[in-house]
């Protein structure tokens, strides 16, 4: 999940940013804190980001230079191992590895494009709906890092309004951000256009930069260009064919519950869904506010996709040679498991034989 938490510099940091200021000559530097805040409360040096990331894009580019024992890869920083079995687990499931650790056709493809895991398997899925035009506009939407739309304080209802009429028709945040970009290509890229819709500039200049790369990289692992906007359900199952390990259901209560770990979460005020509330979706990611929201919206029918919500759930116990090597993990009680409940795609394997990291899986038992 996407938080921002406030938190101290490390005292390297803290060092080093008096080290910029103490460049051109001698001073002295005051910190607004207390040494024993410094000596006590500061960590010596920051955590590196690869031990406080999602690591499945990694792997995925390790995988297909031929690294295939992360294990014993030689990290600067190793990350912590429950995350590279998390993200080994993401790959699995979304059919980039075989059940023997090996990149497949799919993996092989994802991998060319510099995108989340899920964002690439979405583009590969749109070869078989033959929908690839209109799925990379929505990659590339998607990859900004933030709202495209804006509200200025003295014309909030305008500019609601204005984002409102491009979720017309309850057809989710993806098809919404697909009709943004459509519509600022039909009038050639018009600046003014996006000040009349309450758009911002840059970021759909950012977005048109993306989706040309992301075109140029479909001749790359030969999909063919195609469009099909008449047909939304097609565009849905793409979008659920990367997506559904972020599925969740309605509950009774108007919240939603995640597929994959039982989390409650709810529909971000700013989606095109927030009132409708409907029975399944997909979202983009979670983020953390006063509640855990999901952004980027799509309803998905139970039956829709890749076992979105009819997948099959898997628990992972720690195998003897991992508490072996990682005596840390034997204090977990037997039939632990790291992630908790993962949803696959139905209709794929299981994952079987004795191996671990080397050969990405280890023996585990159907639930």
């Amino acid at each position: 999940m996407e938080s921002l938490h406030i938190s101290p510099i490390s005292k390297a940091s803290a060092n080093q940013r008096a080290g910029r200021s103490g460049r051109t000559g001698p001073g002295k530097c005051f910190r607004l804190y207390t040494a024993y805040n410094f000596l006590n409360d500061l960590e010596d040096n920051i955590v590196p980001e690869i031990q406080r990331t999602n690591l499945a894009n990694v792997v995925l580019s390790l995988k297909s230079l031929g690294i295939h024992d992360l294990l014993n890869f030689h990290f600067m920083d190793p990350p912590p191992i429950e995350a590279l079995l998390k993200a080994l687990e993401v790959l699995f499931a979304l059919s980039a590895l075989s059940k023997h650790g090996e990149l497949t056709k799919v993996g092989r493809r994802m991998a060319e494009f510099p995108l989340d895991p899920m964002l690439s398997k979405m583009i590969v899925a749109s070869d078989k709906y033959k929908c690839s035009d209109e799925i990379i506009s929505i990659a590339a939407m998607l990859s900004i890092g933030n709202s495209v739309f804006y509200r200025p304080k003295d014309k909030q209802v305008h500019a609601d309004n204005a984002r409102l009429n491009f979720h017309m028709g309850n057809v989710g945040d993806h098809v919404a951000l697909l009709k943004v970009y459509n519509s600022w290509k039909e009038t050639n890229f018009s600046t003014q256009w996006c000040y009349e819709n309450y758009i911002q500039v840059r970021s759909m200049k950012r977005a048109r930069d993306i989706r040309d790369q992301l075109e140029s990289l479909l001749e790359r692992v030969e999909i063919e260009l195609t469009s099909n906007l008449n047909d939304l359900d097609a565009i849905k199952k793409s979008i659920t064919s990367g997506f559904f390990p972020h599925s969740a259901r309605l509950q009774k209560n108007g919240s939603y519950e995640t597929v994959k770990l039982p989390l409650t979460v709810h529909i971000h005020p700013s989606s095109g869904l927030a009132q409708v509330l409907p029975r399944c979706v997909v979202y983009h990611e979670l983020v953390h506010t006063t509640k855990e929201y999901m952004r980027q919206v799509t309803e998905v029918k139970p039956r829709d996709g890749n076992g979105a919500v009819r997948g099959r759930v898997y628990h992972y116990p720690y195998p003897p040679r991992l508490i072996k090597k990682f005596p840390e993990t034997a204090p977990l009680p037997v039939g632990y498991f790291y992630p908790r409940v993962t949803v696959f795609p139905a209709g794929n394997g299981f994952p079987a034989g004795n191996r671990l990291l080397k050969n990405n899986f280890f023996p585990s038992k159907l639930v």
